[in-house]
């Protein structure tokens, strides 16, 4: 422990740290099972609605390099009372988008402000903790915005086909209110006499010293690979389950639900292994072998039970991936708070903000199980990459 809390401030600290790790998926994911809805009312492609759930995921990407590393200049809350002032705009005014054009420009300010909660939450929890706490406090914070991604479509299943997405969308205005009000009592955690002195140009340019390190780009990319295979089975899983499957909105929202307990299982798991960097392994392997086996399940037929099952030990080995990596790089980049929880973020969501469109091209399992192989491969790569230096 590197500060002393009082037990009520704790559970208070655990509490905001778990909300703001959520925070971003649920922007990102709630409206999810409206999506063949609003193809219909904005009257385009499959693609070009996707686009705005890529335009999201592309505004938590970048607002993670700004208010990273600005926080380490200027503090921790007030960046955070910033992101979310304006992502309440933002959700705002993409209640009242006419076209799908302007709808994707409000997500991405929408992810922009949204991306400040995710980022902190792993700075503050590596300024308050170290050693195995800190360990645990990343797993907890990196099972959180593991799960959340797949709970938020329930809350939408259950909203969608009564309050529509604009009503989804003032539920996430009124959840980023809360939040602002919430934040309110924290305590900066990042001490006046640890701000960072320098100038702005400065400040950005250290990022460069993260980069030299090789074993923490190859963490953060392993965390982008895992990042890009959760959020191709995000986007395309309301189109294939829906679509080709056959199921409802409610029933799709439940079915992500009970699928958020495989990336819940797989954070807590990877912790219970002596060496973490095992759970990476293991984590990356899970991933390749199910995204190849839904290829074989596709060309074979065994239809819906085959695909769920697979999809279900794929998240479970995601989970895994996510704490164990999360924690490894941010070990790595501990001289670098700051842009090391900005780099850690950014590369997940620009992952999936590439990978999201992807899958909507030609056929859509097909183009999805495609995906999720070759990242899952790569991750397969970097993994080994720092084992076989270790061994040495």
């Amino acid at each position: 422990m590197k500060q002393q809390f009082s037990k009520k401030y704790l559970v208070y600290l655990y509490l905001l740290l778990g909300a703001l790790a959520a925070f971003p998926p649920l922007v990102t994911d709630m409206y999810l099972p409206a999506l063949p809805v609003m193809t219909d009312e904005f009257q385009t492609t499959a693609s070009a609605v996707q686009m705005s759930l890529a335009a999201c995921i592309l505004g938590l990407a970048v607002g993670q390099l700004i208010f990273g590393p600005l926080s380490d200049k200027w503090g921790r809350k007030p960046l955070l009372k910033s992101a979310l002032v304006l992502f309440i705009i933002a959700t705002a005014a993409s209640v009242f988008s006419p076209t799908i054009e302007v709808l994707n420009v409000c997500r991405f300010f929408q992810g922009l402000g949204g991306a400040g909660g995710v980022v902190l939450s792993r700075s503050v929890a590596t300024d308050c903790y170290s050693g195995r706490e800190l360990a645990k406090s990343l797993a907890i914070i990196g099972a959180i915005n593991g799960i959340a991604p797949v709970i938020a479509p329930v809350i939408g299943g259950l909203f969608s086909e009564t309050i529509g997405w604009k009503g989804i969308f003032c539920v996430l205005l009124a959840i980023g209110v809360l939040l602002y009000v919430v934040s309110i009592p924290f305590r900066e955690s990042h001490t006046s006499e640890k701000y960072y002195a320098g100038s702005l140009t400065s400040l950005f340019m250290q990022a460069g010293i993260l980069f030299k390190n090789s074993a923490y780009v190859r963490y953060v990319l392993i965390f982008g690979m895992a990042n890009a295979v959760l959020f191709g089975y995000i986007s395309s899983a309301s189109f294939i389950l829906q679509n080709d499957f056959g199921l409802s909105e409610l029933m799709f929202g439940i079915l992500f639900g009970i699928n958020s307990m495989g990336i819940g299982s797989g954070s807590i798991l990877s912790l219970k292994l002596k060496q973490i960097t095992n759970a990476t392994y293991i984590g990356c392997a899970g991933m390749f072998g199910c995204s190849m086996l839904q290829l074989c399940n596709y060309n074979l037929g065994f239809g819906f039970w085959g695909y769920e099952i697979l999809v279900f030990v794929m998240l479970f080995s995601v989970g895994m991936v996510f704490t164990s990596s999360t924690t490894l790089a941010m070990t790595e980049g501990k001289s670098k708070i700051g842009w090391a929880s900005a780099i850690v973020g950014a590369a997940g969501f620009l992952f999936g903000g590439i990978v999201t469109p992807l899958v909507g091209l030609g056929t859509i399992q097909i183009s999805t199980y495609m995906v999720m192989t070759v990242c899952s491969f790569i991750a397969i790569l970097l993994i080994r990459s720092i084992i076989h230096e270790c061994s040495d």
